[in-house]
């Protein structure tokens, strides 16, 4: 059967934010790039990024910088961060910005001309920049824009990798096939950047679009490199909950940012019942207070709907829990009641959150400007990930890197809202900056024919021999409801032993799903190849989760609900074992230097 074969100096598995800025970063280093899309070109998830990018650039206020852009990413991920990636983050990301200005973004700006930033949760300053409530279209417009002059990037769209080759220790390469025909494809490269984002379909509700099926993590994995802290994926506090057809799609913080706030089904602003201690002396007390903070004033400080999503997302579970929600399941964002503070206030909304505002009435029938949405807590990002250095961006297998949602570290126990974009930005740029040194260094590497023969059975055995009579969309169903259900916002470990058992019940049923037909228009086909990667990650996140016996950050675990000393130093490593085994080991991390540690004691 004719495999379709290309060469290329430096493959980016995944063409979002992080991918285009890789491709790129490594074209402009000289190297032959192949950029690889689950989707079109500038169709990528990046796009649902809605609010802003994260950089401490000070346009608003001028107290900010990187040291505080720094302790507060730290402490949002509850000391777990990879502390090097966080300084990394921290001191670069104004400059991507600036960058992405320079290559034609257009940004809101402050009336003297510069970029305009607003205010989001777990920020201490207003920090993100940002165009409407579109940011994340607009860095893939202007990503998109840039790479396409660039006769060295080659772009293969609607193409999966299925397995990652390798030459002993080193990936060379990757086996795939194009989703529109099923014709097979062999990508012969030098280095491989991973950045196929989240594994949001692993769950029932998700803001996540039908490409995060956990692809990068599985295949690393499957490659020999290590998973770290599979736990920590965060539900988004505002997803939408009604009308089912969109439950799950993501409402930006934005709407909070720009002074919405969170009510119960009694009119109760709830946030302000629950503020966390070390939180306390960076929150209002008072509706008036919080309202000055939105409007940019510094001697305010912020409205408890700005804490961390973590947490926002739990007040919001306890309220629908203790039967104060809304009629379907959810709580009140109201942005509307600002029309009592500013005058024109229907304008103002429409003008700050248009695609809040198109969203609503266009898939609910609701206007924004004079109604308040109905919400609920969404999959929304995975904080786990491939585990890297933070300089270079390799994994633990020589010639794979991995950015953006796809790697982890950065964001620790919990991501800040913003620091995503500008988290695949500047580890985007790095991780195509290094994967084109690595390519110049090392050379091509061989191929073995047997690996690729093998991978091409392995895909076509779905529809060649099925074992059984297993539907692929009804085993990925299962999976999705368990896992919301035994392992989701509020996890127990009764309920998360007995995911781990369905888990594997699952994966043999995985062995006999089936896809009879041919291998064009085929997408029960790619199903089956998606729900081997889901199984695989799933597995991953729920050993964590319940090894990881307390509660922190983005895990609430109810029979452990503290935070442990024990575990607050401890990382969580996924490893595949020399038998095909899941392996899990605790991992110390690695201390804070002293001048780091004195950065996040003077930030308070």
């Amino acid at each position: 059967m004719e495999i379709q074969t290309y060469e290329h100096d430096v493959l980016v598995i995944g063409a979002g934010g992080a991918g285009m800025r890789a491709a790129i970063e490594a074209a402009d280093a000289g190297s032959s790039v192949g950029l690889v899309c689950k989707s079109l070109l500038g169709k990528a998830h990046t796009v649902m990024a809605e609010g802003g990018v994260a950089a401490a650039m000070g346009n608003v206020d001028d107290r900010d910088g990187w040291k505080v852009h720094f302790a507060d990413t730290m402490r949002g991920g509850q000391y777990l961060n990879n502390w090097r990636m966080a300084e990394l983050h921290a001191k670069e990301s104004p400059d991507r910005v600036r960058e992405l200005e320079q290559w034609g973004a257009v940004f809101d700006r402050t009336k003297d001309g510069k970029i305009l930033q607003r205010n989001f949760g777990g920020h201490r300053y207003p920090r993100l920049a940002h165009v409407g409530d579109r940011t994340g279209l607009e860095i893939i417009r202007t990503l998109q824009d840039h790479s396409v002059h660039k006769s060295q990037i080659s772009v293969y769209m609607e193409c999966c990798i299925v397995r990652l080759l390798k030459d002993g220790d080193r990936v060379v390469g990757a086996f795939g096939y194009f989703r529109e025909r099923g014709r097979f494809v062999l990508f012969k490269a030098k280095a491989v950047v991973i950045a196929t984002g989240g594994l949001g379909k692993a769950f029932e509700i998700t803001s996540n679009s039908w490409e995060y099926t956990g692809d990068g993590y599985a295949l690393a994995y499957a490659a020999g490199a290590e998973l770290l802290d599979m736990e920590f994926v965060q539900f988004h506090p505002t997803g939408m909950v009604w009308p089912p057809s969109v439950r799950g799609i993501l409402v930006t913080e934005g709407v909070r940012g720009e002074g919405g706030v969170l009510r119960n089904k009694d009119g109760k602003r709830f946030m302000f019942d629950d503020i966390p201690e070390n939180y306390r002396n960076q929150t209002a007390k008072t509706e008036e207070e919080g309202w000055r903070y939105t409007q940019g004033d510094k001697t305010a400080m912020r409205p408890p709907e700005l804490l961390t999503r973590d947490h926002v997302a739990r007040c919001i579970n306890r309220e629908v829990k203790a039967g104060r929600g809304s009629p379907h399941g959810g709580v009140y964002l109201d942005i509307s009641w600002i029309k009592e503070r500013i005058p024109n206030a229907r304008e103002y909304i429409k003008k700050k959150l248009p695609s809040m505002y198109h969203q609503f009435m266009e898939l609910g029938g609701i206007d924004i400007t004079i109604e308040p949405m109905e919400v609920g807590p969404t999959t929304h990002y995975t904080m786990g990930g491939i585990r890297v250095q933070g300089d270079t961006q390799m994994t633990s297998v020589p010639g794979l890197f991995a950015a953006g949602e796809a790697a982890a570290g950065l964001h620790g126990a919990n991501r800040l809202g913003g620091n995503s974009l500008s988290d695949l930005l500047v580890f985007g740029k790095r991780a195509g900056e290094h994967a084109a040194a690595f390519a110049k260094a090392q050379g091509a590497g061989w191929i073995d024919e047997k690996e690729v023969a093998s991978s091409q059975s392995w895909a076509l055995h779905f529809m060649d021999a099925p074992k059984g009579d297993e539907n692929p969309y009804k085993v990925q169903q299962d999976l999705q409801k368990m896992m919301q259900a035994q392992v989701g916002i509020v996890r127990k470990e009764e309920e998360m032993l007995s995911a781990l058992e369905k888990i594997q019940q699952i994966k043999e049923r995985a062995l006999k799903v089936q896809a009879p037909a041919n291998r064009e228009y085929n997408p029960g086909w790619h199903t089956c190849m998606d729900l081997t990667n889901l199984v695989t990650v799933s597995e991953a996140l729920t050993r964590c989760a319940i090894e990881r016996k307390e509660s922190r950050g983005a895990q609430f675990r109810d029979d452990y609900p503290e935070k442990s000393k024990e575990f607050g130093g401890l990382n969580m490593i996924i490893k595949q074992g020399p038998d095909g085994a899941m392996q899990l080991r605790r991992e110390p991390t690695k201390p804070l230097p002293e001048e780091l540690q004195q950065i996040i004691k003077d930030m308070g």
